[in-house]
């Protein structure tokens, strides 16, 4: 095994983790939920997004250094096309992650914790908005990653 195997193993484990939990969020826990009353329903997803989220953090972290370090191993200029569009729409989803953290997630919890359920719906949404867009940028990422480089 070589080091730029890890990386590749940590690399996908990070993807897996984060595409993975938006995909059931997005296509399971979501429409089961829907089923629950307005203030049950946003307190389980908060619960599930207080868990998930931390998850979402060191995946960003296994996913940037690990990406980081496959692309300094073969240099910038030696790197495939999808290698550089990969590196682009993944920081577009870390900062659209990180918008999540510090806007609707913390209203979200603010909320819940306050029974304001009005106010927990709007920031619901909003991250279930940006959950949507992170699934298919995800996705669209991940199918540069894989067939982009036989282009």
């Amino acid at each position: 095994m070589t080091i730029h195997h890890l990386m590749l193993f940590l690399h996908v484990v990070g993807v897996v983790v984060w595409v993975g939990g938006m995909a059931f969020a997005w296509l399971c826990l979501r429409p089961a939920a829907m089923q629950l009353p307005p203030d049950r329903r946003l307190t389980l997803w908060a619960a599930v997004l207080q868990g998930f989220f931390p998850l979402v953090w060191v995946s960003i972290a296994l996913i940037l250094g690990s990406g980081f370090a496959m692309l300094f191993e073969v240099g910038f200029g030696g790197a495939p096309l999808a290698w550089h569009v990969m590196t682009l729409t993944g920081l577009v989803m870390i900062a659209v992650f990180a918008s999540i953290w510090f806007g609707p997630w913390m209203a979200l919890r603010s909320a819940v914790g306050a029974e304001d359920w009005a106010r927990a719906a709007v920031a619901m949404n909003l991250i279930r908005q940006r959950v949507g867009f992170n699934l298919g940028l995800g996705l669209i990422t991940t199918a540069i990653a894989t067939l982009g480089l036989g282009l």
